[in-house]
């Protein structure tokens, strides 16, 4: 069964780490009203269309020929072995590195500034 338009929005939406708030407050919404669209509880029309895309950086057409299978089966080749883990296809693993690397990065950071907070804290109270 082919993917709904709602699906597919919802989809770009998270693909893009935007959340239903974020897209309601940009469309000039609340976050129950967005959460309609994506299910299909209200009706779409092709100005809201234009403007969601528009949000999502991506036309129209690219939201009606989104294909999230399509999109996944080619980017994230997955395979299962013989004691049932999965593994990674090798040739994408340096795609899939460069697309989490900016998550590690903040990761990271947020480890320090979090370490630090611990620190103050222990030199404010002592330790617990």
């Amino acid at each position: 069964m082919a993917a709904t338009i709602k699906n597919k929005i919802k989809n770009i939406r998270e693909l893009k780490n935007y959340t239903q708030e974020y897209m309601a407050e940009r469309l000039g919404v609340t976050q129950a009203g967005y959460s309609k669209i994506e299910k299909g509880k209200t009706s779409l029309s092709y100005e809201k269309l234009v403007e969601i895309g528009r949000i999502l950086d991506v036309s129209v057409e690219d939201i009606i020929s989104f294909d999230y299978d399509k999109y996944f089966n080619n980017f994230n080749k997955i395979t299962g072995n013989n004691n049932g883990s999965i593994l990674i296809n090798a040739d994408n693993s340096s795609e899939l590195k460069e697309l989490y690397e900016d998550k590690i990065q903040l990761l990271e950071k947020l480890l320090n500034i979090t370490e630090n907070e611990l620190e103050r804290y222990k030199d404010k109270f002592g330790e617990i």
